[in-house]
């Protein structure tokens, strides 16, 4: 039996996501990084964090929806548990796609970035 993770931890996890892409080096975000907004839908808990990933890094996650009001350019869809484990590398991602674990909805120039960068 899986255990649902709560909303809260699944915050925590997309901070630690974004600390880990703070520690990406400059030369590697500047080749792989191109600016896109990312939704994180949890499908479990039937919530989606919005964020936005630019050459700087990733900006923090939130729950409020873009105010352009247009679709996220990356649309990832994950269980809550899935999304702590991945996260904290317990999960790879390559895996977890082809285990229909993770759903990732992007163009496949931005799938072949994300995976250089993850």
């Amino acid at each position: 039996m899986r255990i649902m993770a709560s909303v809260e931890e699944c915050r925590a996890a997309l901070a630690k996501l974004v600390a880990q892409f703070d520690e990406i080096d400059e030369e590697d975000r500047a080749k792989h990084v191109v600016e896109r907004t990312v939704s994180a839908r949890v499908s479990d808990l039937d919530v989606i964090f919005y964020g936005r990933l630019h050459h700087g890094g990733l900006e923090p996650f939130t729950e409020e929806p873009p105010p352009d009001g247009k679709s996220a350019d990356v649309k990832l869809t994950i269980a809550s548990d899935d999304l702590v484990a991945l996260v904290d590398g317990e999960l790879d991602l390559a895996r977890a796609l082809l285990g229909g674990r993770v759903k990732i909805d992007a163009s496949f120039g931005d799938l072949l970035r994300l995976r250089r960068l993850i």
